[in-house]
């Protein structure tokens, strides 16, 4: 099998049977591209390749200082696709398979208060369409804790008012109800009503909530950058993107005890790995909380 033929192979399987979003699979795709590239190079073969060819090509990404999650994906993106291959029966075993992950970096992301949501709110003048409709943005991630593509990919037909519940299309096409809380939907609802109403939506554009000034749906890069700019009119002193507010949502969520399955189907988490991140953080806020009221702390 040529390499051109195993990538399209690779790109048909994630497509249809993976159910990957696009940016995921654009990733994919990249990752085993750069695996051709060093293959061809040195006229491997995908079926050639051995898991010291793949060590190799790794500790090079390592001399770049590649970020570490980045790696993570490169190594997930050779284990699906060796796993194809092993499947379709092009090799006799999985080289990625004896890849070693890189540890992550523990740290613990930026959150953000409730009084800083406010803050950052505030910044907006809600007599103009654009800045009420980024206002109701910021409710609806905070409050329901979207990812940014969530957000901008939501339908009108995907509220469910009465039941106060939004369904979700999150990665790989996976559907989830997510509960919507009274203000954040009235604020929606309103928008919708005496906003979006008034706009005549391109085509192609009529489905989607969140629209910008020429009708269209929002980009994830408009968001990140009207944020970044009220954040900084707030004052706030913080690393903030969108996904921040979503740690934010299950940050409060996991501090004031709720139940961590209940949080990791909210988010839309695979695995509750993901959203044990939260008891980390919700352990990090007892300690700040008893170093700053426990006499001895302050000794």
């Amino acid at each position: 099998m040529t390499w051109q033929s195993a990538i399209e192979e690779y790109k048909a399987h994630l497509k249809l049977e993976r159910h990957l979003s696009d940016n995921t699979l654009v990733s994919y795709i990249n990752d085993v591209t750069h695996l051709r590239r060093y293959a061809e190079e040195r006229h491997i073969a995908p079926e050639q390749v051995t898991v010291e060819d793949l060590q190799l090509l790794l500790s090079q990404l390592n001399e770049l200082d590649i970020a570490i999650t980045t790696q993570c994906r490169f190594i997930s993106a050779l284990r699906s696709f060796y796993k194809m291959m092993l499947i379709d029966d092009l090799v006799s075993d999985n080289p990625a398979d004896l890849l070693e992950m890189p540890s992550r970096p523990k740290h613990l992301p930026d959150v953000l208060s409730d009084s800083d949501i406010t803050a950052i709110q505030a910044t907006f003048d809600r007599s103009l369409p654009d800045q009420e409709r980024n206002y109701v943005i910021i409710e609806v991630l905070y409050g329901c804790g979207l990812r940014v593509s969530e957000l901008v990919n939501l339908k009108l037909a995907d509220i469910y008012a009465e039941e106060q519940c939004l369904m979700v299309t999150g990665k790989g096409d996976k559907q989830r109800w997510v509960p919507i809380n009274e203000r954040a939907l009235s604020l929606m609802l309103t928008y919708i009503h005496q906003i979006r109403s008034h706009q005549t939506p391109k085509a192609g554009n009529e489905k989607y909530v969140f629209l910008n000034r020429f009708g269209t749906r929002l980009s994830r890069n408009y968001v990140f950058m009207f944020l970044k700019e009220a954040v900084r009119r707030s004052g706030i002193n913080k690393h903030v993107s969108p996904h921040s507010l979503r740690h934010s949502f299950a940050t409060e969520l996991v501090q004031n005890g709720a139940d961590l399955r209940a949080v990791q189907e909210m988010l839309g988490h695979e695995c509750i790995s993901t959203t044990e991140i939260y008891t980390h953080l919700s352990r990090q806020f007892l300690r700040d909380t008893i170093e700053a009221y426990h006499p001895h702390y302050r000794k």
